[in-house]
């Protein structure tokens, strides 16, 4: 479905304009989305000029953030960036399409990366050569042979069927969709990943040989995996999601950016920190210029003749400087401000959005949780706690950066940490 990108001027669009995943595709040759906002000192513009420096290894890079802070809209600009094309070939994709997020594993990504690869090339009228596609065939028929094997006795339906393009699409599918099949799969791969890595450099050589450009992964969504997930594929595989010869940007969750395994790979990471609204220590005072962003967020998405002033500034208030907490905040103002058949969303509406918020961290949050959330907010700093990882995912609490980082709780939590105290 093509999605039209224009300003709202009544609650029916502006509902629209605000949806929680609306993708910010770019326009032709790299044009900015009409409801893109760049945020002040953009850590994007740092992992745009280190894919575009000089390389003797293909780069890898690890792109983290808190969830909703607009990962996705940088790697889609990033795709269509018209340096990055010059000296790439980028293929962004998301693991949702590819793998089950709830059950991911090293071997699914590798896969992925080898069949988006060979998938997009032909998708693009690319053809590789014929005699890579003759060792591709003869590695398919080594690894159906090995299926079979596994899952000998099992109903025909459940093979993977012949040709390359059939056999990417379908092990995609059957990784995704079949979780028996999924394991056997697996278990096959797991036998020979460096014949899965040596498919995927092959692939890459070939590509870079034939367009002079390096192949581009762009991958999305790695960052919902749960904690553990992430630390196997991560950490624990470490060194085998390193060896594919193509470049990488691999999304990965702010609660594994802060992990303690962490550290083996933070010379290659990237983060994208929410906006600031408030001075360190100092929740009362306003940032101007993370005021100027948010409102920027919405001033692109709706007509501020559907909002007033004050009740804008308590949405930009209680977003955290998130952009996908703002769409939340003024989705559900938006909804109640139509029920009450109102002209402007006022105070109220974003009043009952924010403790809609509130209510849901009510159900979540225990008390030693709010304790811990008590000091964060006194002291903005993060510290070592075993319940810091899950509350980072949880976004209740958000990271900020001046020359150095900082943390608050979601604002939406402070009168939350009041109550019981």
């Amino acid at each position: 479905m093509d999605i039209e990108y224009i300003l709202a001027t009544d609650f029916d669009r502006a509902w629209l304009n605000f949806e929680l995943d609306l993708p910010l595709v770019p326009g032709p040759k790299g044009k900015p989305n009409p409801f893109y906002v760049d945020r002040p000192g953009n850590p994007a513009a740092q992992l745009e000029d280190e894919l575009l420096a000089p390389y003797l290894q293909p780069p890898k890079f690890f792109f983290s953030g808190h969830r909703g802070c607009g990962k996705s809209t940088e790697l889609r600009r990033l795709s269509a960036n018209p340096d990055i094309n010059a000296k790439f070939w980028p293929i962004h994709f998301t693991i949702r399409d590819e793998a089950d997020i709830n059950d991911l594993d090293f071997r699914d990504v590798l896969l992925a990366i080898g069949s988006k690869m060979f998938r997009d090339y032909g998708a693009n009228g690319r053809k590789l050569p014929n005699k890579l596609l003759d060792e591709l065939n003869g590695w398919r028929g080594q690894i159906e042979s090995e299926i079979k094997k596994t899952i000998a006795g099992r109903p025909a339906a459940t093979e993977i069927q012949s040709g390359l393009d059939a056999f990417f699409v379908n092990a995609s599918l059957k990784m995704k969709l079949e979780p028996a099949t999924r394991a056997e799969i697996r278990q096959v791969f797991g036998h020979n990943v460096t014949g899965l890595i040596k498919t995927i450099n092959d692939i890459t050589a070939a590509i870079l040989k034939r367009e002079k450009r390096m192949p581009l992964l762009l991958i999305d969504d790695l960052d919902k995996p749960d904690l553990e997930k992430a630390k196997q594929i991560f950490y624990a595989h470490r060194e085998i999601m390193l060896q594919p010869q193509c470049a990488v940007v691999y999304t990965i969750s702010s609660a594994l950016f802060y992990s303690d395994e962490f550290g083996a790979i933070r010379d290659r990471a990237i983060f994208l920190p929410n906006i600031k609204l408030h001075p360190r220590h100092e929740p009362e005072k306003r940032y101007d210029k993370g005021y100027d962003t948010m409102r920027e967020f919405v001033q692109k998405r709706m007509s501020l003749n559907l909002i007033t002033s004050e009740s804008l500034d308590e949405a930009i208030a209680n977003s955290g400087g998130v952009f996908r907490e703002m769409a939340r905040i003024m989705r559900s103002a938006i909804g109640r401000a139509r029920r009450r058949k109102a002209a402007q969303i006022g105070l109220s509406d974003v009043q009952w959005a924010v403790a809609e918020i509130r209510n849901e961290y009510r159900r979540i949050l225990d008390e030693a949780d709010r304790q811990f959330l008590r000091e964060v907010h006194e002291h903005n700093r993060l510290q070592s706690h075993d319940r810091l990882l899950p509350l980072l995912q949880l976004l209740a609490l958000l990271e900020y950066r001046n020359t150095e980082n900082w943390c608050d709780i979601h604002p939406a939590l402070r009168e939350l940490i009041k109550e019981d105290k």
